[in-house]
């Protein structure tokens, strides 16, 4: 989804520390592009490629119109290889072969690149046989590591690459991309709270089990401010059957949160702040002036002892029942 133009808005560092290395020319065998899913990895990795295969740099950036970039953006430059997992790792025959490819006279003239998705899912013997090949570099060949498990990595692997360190996504950036999908903005603003990944934002956004629950939260929300027994009787009827597995009660306690945050913010009239639910403002403004700070800190307090507990593995049933009594009084419970 994302575009060269975005990586420059969204990845300002990134781009200025490859752009530095073109204009001083020290570029170097190895490095190491570390990120979050979405966080625009793969589309530096083409500006970096580009900017060094471009015939036409102008500013420090490829012109994206010479033969050379055009064959770097469809995917068919002959001096550009890429590796991904094959099934849960990247083996050692993949490797090999690449290594085999790299020793190799390409067809067209100058840098050669090799990009590694997932590097971190290297096994044993392709990352060994890799830095073999990074201790002794044949010619103008680059390798690009593409990671989100620094970690995962083995250590002389990393201390014979230069480290590029992606940032989170702005949430603004998330909202504006998922609007471009016609996404609408209270959804938007809703999973952007949730996920910094674009991909995995537009499916929950789409997801009919995730629309549903985002509504029973809300109207949940309803039932708190009417009185206890409305609210315990919505639990048993829309909440405990359907949120059986740990990971969906969780998530739907995080979209709650979510709502008691905006009402905090709406109440505080912090300027600029993106709220959760923009669809539920007038209500939850509503809520907030009759509603003191007080109140809604022991609100929150309690959603978070309930997270807590759910990990516990406490009985569901009764956990909500003890939230929707303690969010009523705005106590949270020991």
């Amino acid at each position: 989804m994302l575009t060269i133009d975005n990586i420059k808005m969204i990845q300002p560092t990134v781009v200025k520390q490859i752009q530095s290395l073109y204009s001083r020319e020290r570029i170097v065998h190895a490095y190491l592009f570390e990120g979050d899913k979405g966080t625009g990895k793969s589309q530096a990795t083409q500006f970096f490629i580009q900017l060094l295969l471009c015939e036409q740099v102008v500013n420090n950036e490829p012109c994206g119109q010479c033969r050379q970039c055009r064959l770097v953006t469809s995917g068919n430059h002959t001096n550009v290889h890429h590796i991904y997992p094959d099934g849960a790792t990247i083996k050692i025959e993949q490797v090999r072969n690449l290594m085999k490819e790299m020793k190799m006279v390409g067809m067209e003239q100058g840098h050669k690149f090799y990009v590694i998705h997932h590097a971190d899912k290297m096994n044993i013997a392709a990352a060994n046989m890799l830095l073999k090949f990074l201790e002794e570099p044949v010619g103008k060949v680059t390798a690009i590591l593409l990671t989100e498990q620094y970690q995962a990595i083995l250590p002389t692997i990393l201390s014979r690459c230069q480290h590029f360190k992606f940032a989170a996504l702005p949430r603004e950036v998330i909202i504006e991309q998922l609007i471009e999908q016609q996404i609408t903005k209270s959804m938007a603003s809703t999973v952007s709270l949730l996920t910094n990944n674009l991909d995995e934002a537009i499916t929950l956004s789409t997801n009919e089990q995730f629309v549903q629950m985002r509504k029973t939260v809300l109207h949940l929300i309803g039932t708190i401010q009417q009185n206890v027994q409305e609210s315990l009787l919505y639990i048993q009827e829309a909440w405990i059957p359907v949120y059986k597995e740990r990971e969906d009660f969780e998530r739907a306690l995080d979209l709650l949160l979510f709502a008691y945050r905006d009402i905090v913010a709406l109440k505080a009239d912090i300027e600029g702040t993106v709220v959760a639910f923009p669809d539920k403002q007038a209500e939850f403004e509503n809520i907030a002036l009759n509603s003191t700070y007080e109140r809604l800190s022991k609100q929150m307090q309690a959603i978070l002892k309930a997270r807590e507990q759910l990990h516990r593995n406490m009985n569901r049933s009764l956990l909500m029942e003890q939230l929707m009594l303690n969010l009523q009084e705005g106590y949270a419970f020991v």
